[in-house]
This record gives C-alpha cells, structure tokens and sequence, in this order.
C-alpha cells in the first residue's frame, strides 16, 4: 500500500504541521507514505522533513499554487500510488480535476482542518465545493463540530465522513528543555512572566486582543509571539501604539516550540475561529495552563480543564492571565487539568486511525 499526502506548501500553520510530525511515524510503522507540494519554497517545516530523511518528497515548483496546470502535473503521481491524502483549498480541487481528467482510479481522502473560513460565507463555493467533497472516498474532520458544518455546507452522509482528532507528539515535548530566558529578555530576573501564543498572522488568529491585554497587565509580564503572516507588521504597530513593543518580542517561525513554551508560564491562543489547535494542545502536553478564545472547536479542546475568553475581549483575557500569575494554587489547578487533557489527543492515536482508515481504501 502506497500513500502520498498532497498539500499546497509546508509553510507555517496547523495543517503543515501536522503533516511535518505525522509522516515520519507513519513510514516508522512500515507504512511508505510521501509528500506532494504544490510549491516548494523553502520554509523551516520542509526543511525539518527533509532533514528527517523519512519519504520521498515532490514539488510541482515554485509557482503561485492557483496555477491551474497543476491539475496535469499531479496526474503523473496518481498513477504510482493507492491513496491520495489531501490537505487545504486549492489541493483539494486540483487533486480531484486531475483524478477525473487522467481516470484514475485512486482513493482519495480529504482532511477538512477548519470550515469557518471564507468559503463557507461564499454562495460561489456553496454551489461548488459539494462536487468536489463527494468525489472524496472519505473527509476526514478534525472534530465532531467540524463534521457538523461540512455535513451541513456539502451535504455530505455520515457514511462519508470520518472524525479523527488532531494529535501532537506527547512524548517529544514531555522530553524538551527549556530555552534560557535571558535569551529573549536582559532583565528576566525571578519576577518575570512569559506568555507565548504559537500561530500564524492571518485569519482567523487574533493577536491584537493579546497584544491588547498587555496593556493592562504589570511591566514584568512579557509576551513572546511566534508565527508570521500578513498580519504581523499590523500587530507590530498596535504594540507600538500602546507602548508594550519592549514587552512583546515577535519570534517568526520557530523549529524550538516546545523549548521555548516550556520556558513560559502560560499559553494563550487568541483567535475569531478555529478548526483544531495543536498549539492548545501542545501548551498543555508541557503541562502549561491554557487561555484560549471561547469559540469552536477551541472550546471543544479547552473547557473544564483550561480557561476560556469571550473573543476579542482583552480586559477579561488579562484578568485570567494575572488571576493565573498571582495566584499559585489556581495556576496549579489549571495546568494539572490541562496537562492531563493533553494525554486525550496523543499523536500516536490519531496515526493509528489513519493507518486504519488507508487500509480500508486499499482493500476495496
């Protein structure tokens, strides 16, 4: 049985992710899965792949992934594989042109990683994306709530959709040690609290409330941003403005996440929606207490065991965050809850319904 997992790029975000951790243990169990970009630049979660020397890895080059002759490029790999595993809008597309106009007779399936975005608001993708689901064997959703709205956008069976939750690497980050302090900040004497929200600067993620919430909160709390995307210089700016730019240091993309949050004290992950976070998810394997926006899927991840916000407000974010750094037996209580939430979405389980669900497809 042949896998290939096709996706637009390996860029910063959680689909990315998941496929940079995932791919390694699926060929670790004898299951030979490769990759396929859409385009190859040279961003650190390929470069990570590449250095893992785990699967064959393909590029259709380095063009813009809107390129309709994408569609032919990708016909000559479903000619070599079993199962096509797809990941984001436009693979999706391409992938199941490229099937119909070859005649192939791959399986495909589709991850769905979030539905709140800007093709569901749209009537064109209304009308559109049911063709293009249904010519999937199967649509993976990352939660139940997802399952719900692809259900209600495509109207898709139950029969045609597969629930499998994201997983992180428990045990990579259980065994990581912490980055020094003093290398983000000169004065990190004793008093000194970090707080770390791990995302990309683009819609959906909402930084600004955060960077809001530092104004509220004592000069010795700081607060580390890793990530980029269109939105970092305009969340640059807004700490400018109100005067927390030394208190707030924007990292870019980082291959030492689990260093650097279990330097911190508390995870924030402030966003308008969210398909599945697996920066939740890792703050809480590291056993960090977890604020997040109560909105979706987030709330799915986080309620009764981490703190939940109303999205957008920053004057309450800032009260759990001091309540959490003031008050020892609540910050305990909390990390203790979200620590052992995390042992619910270990990467390990997530592989092996995926192992399960490829080989279902093969043998049909």
């Amino acid at each position: 049985m042949r896998i290939v997992h096709i996706i637009n790029s390996l860029e910063s975000g959680g689909a990315e992710k998941l496929v940079l951790d995932t791919l390694p243990l699926y060929n670790k169990m004898g299951i030979k899965v490769d990759l396929l970009v859409l385009n190859d630049l040279d961003y650190p979660f390929m470069n990570a792949l590449k250095a893992a020397e785990c699967c064959s890895i393909f590029s259709l080059g380095l063009g813009s992934r809107y390129k309709p002759i994408h569609i032919f490029k990708i016909i000559p790999f479903l000619k070599i594989y079993d199962v096509a595993h797809v990941h984001l809008f436009p693979a999706q597309y391409w992938v199941v042109l490229a099937k119909l106009v070859s005649g192939s007779k791959i399986k495909l399936v589709y991850t769905e990683h979030s539905t709140s975005g800007r093709r569901v608001r749209s009537r064109i993708f209304k009308g559109i994306d049911p063709f293009f689901y249904k010519q999937y064997q199967k649509i993976v959703c990352i939660t139940q709530t997802v399952g719900d709205v692809v259900k209600k956008h495509t109207g898709l069976s139950d029969s045609n959709i597969e629930v499998i939750n994201n997983g992180v690497p428990i045990d990579t980050f259980k065994n990581s040690i912490p980055r020094d302090r003093f290398d983000f900040f000169s004065n990190a004497d004793s008093d000194v609290k970090i707080i770390i929200q791990v995302s990309s600067f683009k819609e959906p993620k909402d930084q600004a409330t955060l960077i809001r919430a530092m104004s509220y909160l004592s000069s010795d709390v700081k607060l580390l941003l890793v990530g980029e995307g269109i939105l970092q210089q305009q969340c640059k700016e807004l700490a400018e403005e109100l005067k927390v730019d030394d208190r707030v240091l924007f990292l870019g993309i980082r291959m030492d996440v689990p260093e650097l949050v279990k330097m911190t004290h508390i995870v924030v992950l402030s966003s308008n929606y969210e398909g599945f976070s697996l920066a939740s998810i890792e703050g809480m394997a590291l056993g960090k207490p977890v604020i997040a926006s109560d909105v979706d899927c987030l709330t799915t991840i986080v309620k009764d065991a981490g703190i939940l916000f109303k999205p957008g407000d920053a004057k309450e974010l800032s009260s759990y965050i001091d309540k959490l750094l003031t008050n020892n037996i609540y910050y305990q209580d909390v990390a203790s809850k979200c620590h052992q939430r995390a042992a619910q979405y270990d990467i390990k389980f997530m592989v092996d319904q995926h192992i399960e669900l490829y080989t279902g497809l093969y043998k049909l």
